[in-house]
């Protein structure tokens, strides 16, 4: 049902952008569709998505992304938890995400529905799964840091985890705070629910 997609390394910046372009270009161009009228989404569809948007609540308190002030982990799941969340939609609707970065939404002569839809947004929310695969890798080489400098306190770690996580994926920050924008905050995918109602 879901195709593993053929991306590059965790730390290619080219990657990303070709994720958050297709997250982009899908959800405008399946939201358009619904607008137009070329694709009416049924009453299962809209329960599915309401409760794939209710699975993947923020819970940022209406701070406007990017969510510095918060851990990098916390950040992480926000976006990584998506992917699970849209894959359980597309098993639940018999739906089958497909690849959908570095293809035009435009050029297709078939109307565009629920599966682009999921599609488009699992582009971007996978790589959530992919930057979470960094973390363990940079938490032990924080731990190893720490046990070099013996102190007497609680040890802490010595830097934060994201300024490591960067090191080891140059533009991580940046990227987070795209993908944020692109899933949290006003005019974003919070307020999908708006094109169903």
């Amino acid at each position: 049902m879901i195709a593993e997609y053929p991306y590059a390394p965790l730390n290619d910046p080219a990657d990303f952008a070709s994720r958050l372009t297709a997250a982009e270009e899908w959800t405008h161009a399946v939201l358009e569709s619904r607008e137009e009228g070329r694709w009416t989404p049924t009453e299962t569809e809209c329960l599915i998505l309401a409760d794939a948007m209710a699975a993947t609540n923020p819970l940022h308190h209406g701070r406007l992304p990017p969510h510095t002030g918060e851990s990098v982990y916390v950040r992480l799941g926000r976006i990584r938890n998506w992917a699970g969340v849209l894959r359980l939609a597309a098993r639940a609707g018999g739906w089958e995400l497909h690849p959908v970065a570095g293809t035009d939404p435009y050029v297709l002569t078939r109307p565009l529905g629920m599966a682009d839809l999921l599609s488009g947004v699992y582009a971007l929310a996978e790589q959530g799964e992919q930057w979470q695969r960094l973390m363990p890798a940079a938490v032990d080489d924080l731990n190893a840091a720490a046990r070099e400098r013996p102190s007497p306190r609680p040890r802490r770690l010595p830097r934060p985890l994201e300024e490591v996580i960067e090191e080891r994926a140059p533009g991580f920050a940046k990227d987070l705070a795209a993908a944020e924008g692109f899933f949290t905050g006003p005019g974003s995918l919070e307020d999908l629910l708006l094109y169903f109602s």
